[in-house]
């Protein structure tokens, strides 16, 4: 009679679903994606939930208790079905946002200049690391791999390593209903990249830190550390970005908004440089394509400005501009605040 009842309570619950409950906590100086599961009814609209603050580096022990609550859902492709993932902002018990929180800014930041209609595209690099050795995958046991050069969005197992991972991560990203534009490989050996964009400010930045949980949870299935380190390879070799693109309407129909916009970064580029990752001063050196930390260019068609305006904007004079200075591991509510705010503040409305 026991094995009978317990039976049919499994069968009343088949119509539930696993809400993978995702957010970044506060380890500093780069903070670190967590997640959950919760068994929700089928339909059921994601309620907020709690976490043990205590052991994310967000709150005391003595007043452990942080709230998660719901800010984007997509399908979840790892577990399929109807299963989701839910993305969340977190807040304080009295509901006030969370001081690692940095979207609930971002989001005030969106709303104040939304008649700009701004729109990004961030090219996420990363790198794939052997969590053993925490080399790159393709590098050898002893010693380097053949300079950098036949790496960069080549073809053939003498210069492509990881592209199974990649296409995989891709593949669940479009499942997952991520606006993610592309990938290809990068100039080290194990370097990878994907683009999430172009959309709205919340959007992409929402939209990226979904892909990259679901990139290291692809990491898990293979055996591979993906890294966001910005320079993960000491010396000759290229670091780790996340170049971020952006235009605002006026962009798109006009060139010297392009320029009035370069010229308004060039003005707040310590207040970026701080905030635009952790361990960036290790990448802009002012080699391989990036410019110095301490310096601001902006050009066209020049990877070691700090704004690179492409040279079909040039020719077409209208379109958007490309931020090389952001790391791998860099917070994109942060950057597209900083850079929402910088460049439509003295816009009209």
């Amino acid at each position: 009679m026991k094995f009978v009842l317990i039976a049919h309570l499994k069968e009343d619950t088949m119509s539930g679903i696993s809400a993978e409950y995702i957010w970044f906590d506060g380890t500093k100086p780069t903070p670190q994606l967590r997640s959950k599961t919760k068994i929700l009814i089928a339909g059921e609209t994601p309620p907020i939930w709690g976490f043990d603050g205590s052991s994310t580096n967000q709150a005391a022990g003595d007043n452990s208790d942080c709230v998660l609550n719901p800010v984007f859902i997509c399908p979840d492709p790892i577990r399929g079905g109807d299963n989701i993932l839910v993305l969340n902002e977190v807040l304080n018990t009295d509901m006030t946002p969370h001081e690692t929180n940095t979207r609930a800014q971002t989001s005030k930041i969106a709303e104040k200049y939304k008649t700009h209609e701004s729109l990004f595209g961030i090219e996420q690099e990363y790198t794939l690391l052997d969590p053993f050795t925490n080399a790159p995958i393709g590098f050898p046991e002893e010693g380097f791999p053949e300079p950098q050069g036949p790496y960069y969005c080549s073809v053939g197992a003498s210069w492509i390593f990881g592209r199974e991972m990649a296409e995989e991560h891709l593949e669940m990203c479009l499942d997952a209903g991520l606006a993610i534009s592309g990938i290809n490989a990068e100039v080290m050996p194990g370097q990878w990249e994907f683009q999430i964009g172009p959309i709205g400010t919340l959007e992409v930045s929402d939209h990226l830190w979904i892909a990259r949980w679901l990139l290291f949870r692809v990491g898990e299935m293979h055996g591979i550390q993906p890294s966001l380190d910005p320079k993960p390879v000491s010396g000759d070799w290229n670091g780790a970005g996340a170049h971020t693109n952006f235009s605002t309407k006026t962009m798109r129909e006009n060139y010297q908004a392009i320029i009035d916009g370069c010229e308004a970064l060039s003005k707040t580029h310590e207040l970026h440089i701080k905030n635009y990752g952790d361990g960036n001063e290790r990448r802009l050196t002012g080699l391989h394509e990036t410019q110095s930390i301490d310096q601001f260019s902006y050009a066209v068609s020049d990877r070691g400005a700090s704004i690179r305006i492409p040279w079909q904007v040039a020719v077409d004079k209208k379109g958007y501009l490309e931020d090389r200075r952001p790391s791998a591991n860099m917070d994109p509510y942060v950057v597209t605040k900083l850079i929402v705010e910088t460049v439509c503040s003295d816009l009209p409305q």
